[in-house]
């Protein structure tokens, strides 16, 4: 299986328009983050977690040529503003299927209400098959996904674990049954916002004290926001099996 990182930042991104933060200034290609997106590949299959408003250059970047389907962990717009940007794929391969919780699908169903409608439908929008997940595992291919459910703050959001990697990020809260589901992980990804606690992110030291509870072999830090600092300083600082995702960074897991 491998994980390629196809975004790393938060919301706004990093550098933040007009910006004068000295990490928005930085020249080191790894300070430089769209927003946080990652493919899981395994065998001859494709899936993206969250398709935000960077996701047609993140495939460009990435050169990928197809996708089996999307999840999505919740409906801010950093995660979903990409969907038209499927058109390419679609056009080619046919309709895309996208997994969501039934919340964010009724949110998708509003803002893109032309890729949804079977009415009148515009000739090249993108054609989806929408499945609709709870917290309970289903299959994707040959491999089982488990959700994990987490709270943003106040809005329920999900993370999946694929075989022995878990991708997690916009958390602020896991509960003690969902960090079950954590256990035995060769990769965990999760998010840390910045240094100073935050409301609705974990902050490095809240997203360092879960990789400790739940020991993967190796953890990557993404959703990151230039008030974490620059890259190359704060991996300097962190534990031997724990790094800073950057954008286009692949890792495999056996």
């Amino acid at each position: 299986m491998k994980l390629t990182f196809l975004g790393t930042g938060t919301s706004k991104g990093i550098p933040i328009i007009g910006s004068s933060n000295e990490v928005c200034l930085s020249t080191d290609k790894k300070d430089k983050r769209l927003r946080a997106s990652v493919l899981i590949s395994w065998s001859a299959y494709n899936y993206v977690i969250d398709c935000g408003p960077d996701f047609r250059m993140q495939m460009l970047q990435a050169k990928i040529t197809k996708i089996d389907g999307i999840l999505y962990t919740h409906e801010h717009s950093d995660h979903t503003a990409g969907l038209d940007d499927i058109r390419p794929f679609t056009q080619r391969y046919g309709a895309l299927p996208i997994y969501a919780h039934k919340r964010v699908l009724k949110d998708l169903k509003i803002r893109f209400a032309y890729i949804f409608t079977t009415k009148n439908k515009y000739p090249s929008a993108p054609s989806i098959i929408s499945n609709r997940i709870k917290n309970k595992r289903f299959q994707l291919e040959n491999i089982q996904v488990i959700p994990i459910k987490a709270m943003h703050g106040n809005l329920p959001v999900f993370g999946y674990r694929f075989d022995k990697l878990a991708y997690l990020t916009d958390v602020s809260y896991i509960g003690t049954s969902e960090k079950l589901k954590l256990k035995d992980l060769e990769v965990l990804v999760i998010n840390a916002l910045q240094i100073k606690e935050h409301p609705t992110h974990f902050n490095l030291e809240k997203a360092l004290a879960l990789i400790e509870e739940v020991k993967p072999k190796k953890a990557y830090i993404t959703h990151i926001s230039p008030k974490l600092g620059f890259h190359a300083k704060v991996e300097k600082k962190l534990p031997k099996n724990v790094f800073l995702a950057y954008d286009e960074l692949v890792v495999t897991i056996d």
